[in-house]
């Protein structure tokens, strides 16, 4: 009879085992550089150094002045899972500190050479361990602690193939320090690279760390969020980059939660989404968001690096961020008081009061009809938006102060302080030139005028639950259990949302009623879509993008066209409602609607004063 040619069941060797958990912790200088600055941020420092060689492949040394370790503890601080930070299942499930598994000392000396230095406050000396021989003597140094790591994967020469050049590892390793640098401004930072100083960040106040950290050029080219509310449940705060400053790539977005830098789909998806119809094509927006929880809300025993963290309520969250990031880009820097330098060096702006004004009924003298029947509901509003908002460039009558007659953010300033200016006259019937206090201002008529009404549109249509559209034959699909699930726990937001879904039979579902407002959708992609949304997100925004596409078609369609000739009145009036219109800085599409001119700049290029 053949043997079994399966080995024995058996236990792995402590080494071995701390090899593998040591594979799930440290991928690469940088893993062993964040881990070490995390213990340091633990321990109450407030200066940290980073001294690197090679990349940090050769040698990485992390100093800092906290707290410190005991003598009689060191050696149980280089154990697996030996930690201070947590007792108990309860301490678990709210860490409010950096580390907390007890992993990374014991995964990093398996891997390479380590020896552990400290000094605690009461102590007359400091003492150092080695964490291959456990030999522990006295040792020179202040009060903190020095965590020495040489020959990072000496002991697995196959892992140390797979590493980058030294100066990509460097790179990694110096991305680590300004990702906790940007979360710690009250800590100061300094990383040094064969002998030389690579980077250093002082102690400061938040927005001076962003910019030290960021550059200058981040910093002017975008604006601070508002001061969040102490009694909100989820705060968020930071600085989020104007959106003729985004990117082509993911580069500058830094989301912390708690102080914890972090990865997360959900936070990246509500971010995102409140730059939906600002960022022009597939441009990334930058920003630094800070989201303050309460540590028992939010998981961060997720993933080995601690990179991924599991909230409590996603939905909460989800809002939270694309409120607060909507609402601080909803500021127009076309109705601002104050000077408009160039675009291309916009400084942070100030949040001001959101007010807006309708149009005065005296100046409606034409209507123009929604094109087609792309949207039912509510029809009246939408043609008396868009008959309001062109009747008041269609005619030559309109004095430039009839828009000003309801308060707005420009309408109580006198003349010569219009932020956008007086109009002076038009060129190659697209372009608005107007004169304000600092310079000229360029206006692409076209495209403002798409944006005001878009924004009225859109205003006109909020609020109101969607009408339901029966439909005569139930559109029916094979659904996933999490289909499944969220259909039913979600009844009433789809009624909301104008949809009405149910289950047919086991594992299949059927969508009865679809939004009046979306007569040409798919009903089952719209479907799956929407519970998609729901299951991932706050609520849907599948049936909100599918209608502010219609509301931007019909803006687009309904605004004045180029080429048109308008009059110094007509212009006038435009240029006062994009002072008063939210987001009035980028038409439907992302593209700029003004761009400012300053006197300095026109003294430059005629060479005055030289």
């Amino acid at each position: 009879m053949a043997s079994d040619p399966r080995p024995p069941i058996r236990e792995l060797p402590d080494e071995l085992i701390s090899q593998i958990a040591a594979g799930e912790v440290v991928e690469r200088p940088a893993s062993v550089v964040r881990e070490l600055v995390d213990n340091a941020l633990d321990a109450g420092a407030t200066q940290v150094s980073v001294r690197l060689q090679a990349g940090g492949v050769r040698a990485i040394v992390v100093e800092d002045d906290g707290c410190g370790i005991p003598a009689g503890q060191l050696t149980l601080a280089l154990r697996r899972h030996a930690t201070s930070k947590i007792a108990s299942l309860s301490d678990l499930e709210s860490v409010a500190t950096m580390g907390f598994r007890g992993e990374a000392l014991a995964a990093i000396a398996s891997v390479a050479e380590l020896t552990l230095t400290s000094r605690t406050l009461d102590a007359a000396l400091a003492s150092r361990v080695d964490a291959r021989s456990g030999e522990l003597q006295p040792a020179a140094r202040g009060v903190g602690t020095t965590v020495d790591v040489r020959e990072l994967f000496f002991a697995t020469p196959a892992r140390r193939k797979f590493l980058k050049t030294d100066a990509t590892e460097f790179a990694h390793c110096l991305e680590a320090v300004r990702r906790h640098a940007l979360a710690r401004p009250e800590v100061a930072f300094a990383v040094w690279h064969d002998g030389k100083l690579a980077a250093q960040w002082r102690r400061a106040d938040s927005a001076q760390r962003v910019a030290d950290v960021l550059g200058a050029g981040f910093v002017e080219h975008s604006r601070a969020l508002p001061h969040p509310s102490a009694s909100a449940a989820v705060t968020v705060r930071g600085h989020i980059g104007l959106p003729e400053a985004a990117r082509s790539r993911s580069d500058m977005q830094y989301a912390y939660v708690n102080g914890r830098y972090v990865r997360d789909r959900l936070v990246a998806h509500a971010a995102r989404a409140a730059y939906e119809d600002v960022l022009h094509g597939a441009r990334q927006p930058s920003y630094v968001l800070f989201i303050d929880i309460d540590p028992a809300r939010v998981d961060v025993n997720v993933h080995p690096t601690k990179i991924e963290v599991r909230f409590r309520d996603g939905r909460e969250v989800h809002q939270a961020v694309h409120r607060t990031v909507e609402a601080a880009l909803g500021v127009s820097r076309a109705g601002s008081a104050a000077q408009p330098a160039p675009i291309e060096a916009v400084a942070r702006t100030t949040a001001l009061a959101d007010t807006r004004s309708d149009l005065p009924a005296q100046a409606v003298h034409r209507a123009v009809a929604p094109p087609g029947n792309w949207y039912s509901p509510p029809p009246r509003q939408a043609a008396l938006v868009l008959a309001e908002a062109a009747a008041l460039y269609a005619t030559a009558d309109v004095a430039p102060t009839a828009a000003l007659n309801a308060p707005g953010r420009a309408a109580d300033l006198p003349p010569d302080d219009w932020p956008l200016g007086r109009a002076l006259g038009q060129l190659a019937g697209t372009y608005v030139l107007a004169e304000n206090q600092h310079g000229l201002v360029i206006v692409d008529m076209h495209a403002a005028h798409e944006r005001i009404v878009y924004e009225r549109l859109k205003s006109a249509d909020r609020g109101a639950r969607l009408a339901m559209q029966p439909l005569l034959i139930p559109a029916t699909f094979a659904a996933t259990a999490a289909e499944v699930a969220t259909a039913d726990a979600a009844t009433d937001l789809l009624a909301e949302l104008g949809l009405e879904i149910g289950p047919l039979a086991p594992g299949v579902l059927a969508v009865r009623a679809c939004p009046a407002a979306l007569p040409g959708a798919d009903p089952v992609a719209l479907a799956r879509a929407v519970l998609a949304d729901l299951a991932d997100h706050d609520r849907s925004r599948t049936v909100q993008r599918a209608r502010d596409d219609i509301l931007a078609t019909m803006a687009c369609h309904g605004s004045v066209r180029a080429h048109r000739q308008l009059t110094l009145p007509e212009m006038n009036a435009l240029l006062r409602d994009m002072e008063r219109t939210d987001r009035a800085d980028q038409c439907n599409h992302g593209r700029p609607t003004w761009r400012p001119i300053t006197l300095r700049e026109l003294d430059a290029l005629f060479l005055r004063g030289r």
